[in-house]
């Protein structure tokens, strides 16, 4: 099993993809029930929302992230997400890993900037859970 750090072009690369990826999600997950609620005259307020955006992210990236290891840009782009050794996530580690990545981009993206400094290239939010991308084989 590969334990090699795919380079930051790739991992910016997949992010990109995962953008488009993440739209989507929101599309069908947020903003339908919202067109569905706005019919029936019923609103939520806009904490509720926030709320609701950071849950439906959270189920998709954990969900993937603990079955596979793999969101489908980065099976696009051959990579996955493991432990520090290689072995799969553990829960809580991919829950920990999914809280860290929100400062970690919200904050002009100091968590990707920490990877050009980071001795093993990784992100920080990875740095945190102890997790750690890796290129997959073919």
């Amino acid at each position: 099993m590969s334990t090699q750090t795919p380079g930051l072009g790739r991992r910016l690369a997949c992010l990109l993809y995962e953008t488009l990826v993440v739209f989507s999600v929101l599309l069908i997950g947020f903003l339908m029930p919202q067109i569905v609620l706005s019919g029936f005259g019923m609103a939520i307020t806009a904490k509720m929302l926030w709320l609701h955006v950071f849950a439906l992210l959270m189920v998709y990236f954990v969900w993937f992230w603990l079955n596979g290891g793999q969101t489908l840009p980065m099976k696009t782009w051959k990579m996955r997400l493991a432990n520090a050794d290689g072995s799969r996530l553990r829960p809580l580690q991919a829950l920990l890993r999914y809280l860290a990545a929100w400062p970690s981009y919200c904050l002009f993206g100091i968590g990707i900037l920490w990877a050009l400094f980071d001795k093993d290239k990784q992100f920080l939010h990875d740095r945190i859970a102890g997790s750690r991308i890796i290129a997959t084989t073919p």
